[in-house]
């Protein structure tokens, strides 16, 4: 009877956690992160954005409060004004009016112009510090996942939708309290604004409203940080790859390992064969007769030393010594020569200094023997 063991056959992973890749347990690549900055995934919190445009803005109406004031006070008497003169004269439209509220709103603009570039300043700077400079128009890209009801559905009731509903109560929750307790501890001063001089009230209300607003931007500040620290781990939880990520990704990157091996192998190979088609340029093949055989050539003419070859072990020595024999070229069996060769001298190199003399004489007794000068 057949073992019930082989009725089944497991795959481990469709048990992993992530899918066929198994769990992203492995941090993100620069190769990934690189991929996923051009994509327009970034690492970046909104929130101490807006703390800190709050903070800019704020610090600059405290300083400037009372110029802006007088300004907005002017712009109002220059329009009422000249009310009365126009009613009077005939030519009164809506031309007029028009003018009027031109004039009006351009004045206005002008005294408001510096907050806006400040603001802008600010969050492009912030910006800037959390993301680098990197301009990519692929998140403006439409895409067609987003108008899946699915995932639409999925991004409602996930973990990062939940946390931003949280982030927003706390942020409700901190503004209503600031607000609270500072209007409550100067309730009897607002309540005296009905007695004092326009100018002092509108004075004071400022003050009121920059404190409170000073405190809620300090307070966001807290709050920016620590979605920022959220941010930021979220952002390396989610590039993180599985180990199977990882070796595609080296494969994609540095070539597949079996691939290169076999271009390495195909090298050899044509490296072997130049080599062997040089051994019958040789002059003498020196032998280790069971292991090493290197082939040396020698051209009087250039008055340089001895050049190596051709150098083999063991299959290739034999085919380096048959080659050899098939051209009469001389063999010599020098064991710790051939062997000291081998070992320090690449094929197409000359020979050191120290081997000089004991080629020398190898090549002088072939010479001799073959009657060569």
């Amino acid at each position: 009877m057949a073992d019930r063991h082989d009725l089944f056959i497991y795959d481990l992973q469709f048990f992993a956690k992530d899918g066929p890749g198994g769990e992203k347990t492995e941090p993100a690549t620069s190769k990934k992160l690189n991929d996923a900055r051009s994509e327009g995934q970034v690492c970046k919190s909104k929130e101490l954005e807006m703390a800190l445009s709050m903070v800019a803005l704020f610090l600059m109406l405290r300083v400037v409060l009372g110029f802006i004031g007088s300004n907005f006070l002017q712009v109002f008497y220059d329009v009422y004004d000249k009310i009365p003169e126009t009613v009077t004269m005939r030519d009164f439209n809506s031309k007029a009016v028009m003018g009027y509220l031109q004039y009006a709103t351009l004045a206005m603009l002008k005294i408001a112009a510096p907050f806006f570039l400040v603001g802008f300043a600010v969050a492009f700077i912030v910006n800037l510090i959390q993301v680098k400079w990197k301009v990519s128009t692929k998140p403006l890209r439409p895409k067609f996942s987003k108008f899946n009801p699915v995932n639409g559905f999925k991004r409602i009731f996930s973990k990062d939708s939940l946390f931003e509903l949280l982030k927003s109560i706390v942020k409700l929750a901190v503004i209503v309290t600031i607000a609270y307790t500072t209007l409550r501890s100067h309730l009897e001063d607002i309540f005296l604004f009905l007695n004092v001089p326009l100018y002092q009230a509108i004075a004071e209300m400022g003050t009121l409203i920059l404190d409170v607003g000073l405190r809620i931007s300090v307070v966001y500040c807290i709050i920016g940080a620590v979605d920022y620290l959220y941010q930021k781990h979220k952002f390396s939880e989610d590039m993180k790859m599985t180990k199977q990520e990882v070796k595609d990704e080296m494969k994609n990157s540095e070539g597949d390992p079996q691939v290169k091996g076999q271009q390495r192998a195909r090298m050899r190979e044509a490296s072997q064969r130049r080599m062997m088609q040089a051994v019958p340029q040789a002059d003498v093949v020196i032998t280790n007769p069971t292991h090493y055989a290197v082939a040396l050539k020698y051209d009087a003419g250039t008055g340089t030393a001895p050049v190596l070859v051709a150098k083999g072990a063991d299959f290739v020595a034999q085919k380096i010594k048959d080659i050899a024999k098939e051209n009469r070229i001389e063999i010599v069996e020098n064991k710790p020569l051939a062997r000291m060769i081998y070992m320090n001298v690449e094929v197409g190199r000359e020979i050191p200094p120290e081997l000089y003399q004991a080629v020398a004489e190898i090549l002088a007794a072939v010479y001799r023997a073959q009657g060569r000068a």
